[in-house]
């Protein structure tokens, strides 16, 4: 919402205390979902989706284009974050144990990396200009590096950073910093 500067407003709910209202919008009981007037989407990529279809800034309108971005988009969830979810647990967890399925998993992200790093050198965006799949990929890719997941793929730390360095993101993740940093503030002990 903030690159595409359509104004928007942020509220959080209390993962203990998730009633028949959250389920109703979100069937998982999860987050993120997005309320515009009578429009409940959950999930991110199709919350992208429908942001990008709001103004042509994040979604080329042209098909060619828009096609080249929706194919990111998914890709981004099913090709990169399916392989990255298993290195994301391993590290959450602090679970350090090599096995032969965790080198498998590692050798399926590896993989994933070794094309995406091919795609984005000497690439700007995934698409002809930065788009809803940009941010997609470049958050997973995001959260890989966070782990160190990305040494040995300058191209892809590269593309994160320049996707993290836009003014819009800078903005809203100051900005999320700082709701939680309030939520925390206010939050009464358990």
């Amino acid at each position: 919402m903030e690159e595409a500067g359509i104004p928007y407003r942020v509220e959080g709910t209390s993962f203990h205390s998730r009633g028949e209202e959250h389920f109703l919008h979100h069937p998982f009981g999860q987050v993120p979902w997005l309320l515009d007037g009578d429009v409940s989407i959950f999930e991110s990529g199709a919350i992208l989706l429908y942001i990008g279809e709001k103004n042509d800034i994040l979604l080329p309108s042209d098909a060619k284009g828009r096609s080249e971005v929706v194919e990111w988009v998914f890709a981004a969830l099913n090709s990169v974050e399916m392989a990255a979810i298993p290195f994301f647990i391993f590290k959450i967890s602090n679970d350090e144990m090599e096995t032969p399925g965790r080198q498998t998993l590692d050798a399926f992200l590896s993989g994933r990396l070794d094309h995406m790093e091919k795609y984005v050198d000497n690439r700007e965006w995934l698409a002809k200009s930065f788009s809803v799949a940009d941010i997609l990929m470049s958050d997973v890719l995001r959260l890989v590096d966070r782990f160190g997941g990305l040494k040995g793929y300058p191209a892809c730390r590269a593309y994160v950073a320049r996707a993290t360095d836009r003014p819009a993101f800078q903005k809203a993740y100051a900005d999320q910093l700082a709701y939680f940093a309030a939520a925390d503030e206010n939050r009464e002990p358990d």
